[in-house]
């Protein structure tokens, strides 16, 4: 794997993450019945109120970022892993990852 395809696999990682926090853990929270949950995370992070302003585009973005992603992981999941085993494993570990958090901000989005 070359350093751009391991650089590449860590975006995808953290594009994930920041979808779920951004967009589609507060929507869930919401959807449970916990909204005082989402109304203590606005209140510990005042900034999130900016992008729920312009949450069209917001959900348009994370749409692409995802889609983009899963794309991205779709055509890498053969690519070799280093030959260093502890290369080969944090290969492993983050490839793995990226798929599980992808699919699951996927579903969440959806």
């Amino acid at each position: 794997m070359t350093h751009k395809n391991l650089v590449l696999s860590y975006f995808s990682l953290f594009t994930s993450f920041g979808t779920l926090f951004c967009c589609a853990l507060p929507s869930l929270f919401v959807v449970l019945g916990m909204g005082a949950t989402v109304a203590g995370f606005v209140g510990f992070v005042p900034q999130i109120v900016i992008l729920s302003e312009y949450k069209i585009w917001v959900f348009a973005a994370s749409g692409v970022l995802i889609t983009s992603s899963l794309f991205w992981l779709y055509s890498q999941r053969n690519a070799p892993c280093p030959i260093d085993p502890h290369l080969a494993l944090s290969c492993k570990v983050a490839r793995k990852w990226s798929v599980r958090v992808t699919l699951f901000s996927a579903g969440m989005w959806t």
